[in-house]
């Protein structure tokens, strides 16, 4: 985002230093926002934070996320409600009170949600994952519906599997992740970096007319 011009506030339970830094280093800068978002007091009053230091939101990208494994039979209510309030709860949110921002300046805006494979599919061993990726899909049509006479396009990329920590278990697992990679066509895991294009496009001028798709950047995963 900021290689293609945007000045960008970061959001993180922790100070992203490393991201802030290159961040700077385009020439753009860096608001640096400390917050737990499975804490929902810390979530409201973001958006007015970054509109009381740059007066402005153009586009929102709600990219935090969390995960629990553990068997639907087993699974604990601690670990349904803190990955419920971070993946979709957080994401309603902070997608609410930035469309209220735009709509009042009445210049219009971009907001971008991740969903996931399992926005479309069921998994396994991740039942509060599966079902808040499934709500961010549904979100992006909703926020999208009511929010395009206000020039304000919502959309979703949903990413295949990309070397994040969310993964690690995944990757470190050699019958689990010779099993994802049998399936991806380019053979491989992802990279953050080939999400960058969608993330640009979605982002800017040139998808005006796209609003409530789900963009799948997968390796072709779901094409098998």
């Amino acid at each position: 985002m900021a290689e293609a011009g945007a000045d960008v506030a970061l959001v993180s339970r922790n100070t992203p230093a490393e991201t802030a830094a290159k961040v700077q280093a385009t020439g753009r800068r860096a608001l640096v926002l400390e917050a737990d978002l499975s804490d929902r007091a810390q979530t409201q009053g973001l958006i007015d934070r970054v509109i009381a230091e740059w007066g402005i939101v153009d586009i929102l990208v709600n990219n935090a996320g969390t995960i629990r494994r553990a068997p639907v039979l087993e699974f604990s209510q601690e670990d349904w409600d803190t990955v419920i309030e971070v993946n979709q709860n957080a994401v309603f949110l902070l997608s609410q009170a930035a469309a209220r921002a735009m709509v009042s300046r009445g210049r219009g805006g971009k907001i971008i949600n991740i969903a996931s494979l399992l926005s479309f599919q069921g998994g396994i061993r991740v039942a509060s994952y599966t079902a808040a990726k499934g709500a961010v899909a549904g979100l992006t049509r909703i926020f999208a519906n009511e929010l395009a006479p206000h020039d304000i396009q919502v959309n979703a990329i949903a990413p295949g599997y990309i070397e994040t920590a969310n993964t690690a278990a995944l990757r470190a697992d050699p019958k689990r992740s010779g099993e994802i990679l049998t399936r991806i066509p380019v053979g491989r895991w992802g990279r953050p970096e080939d999400l960058q294009g969608a993330i640009v496009f979605l982002a800017s001028a040139a998808s005006r007319y796209v609003t409530g798709s789900v963009l799948v950047v997968d390796g072709g995963w779901m094409a098998r």
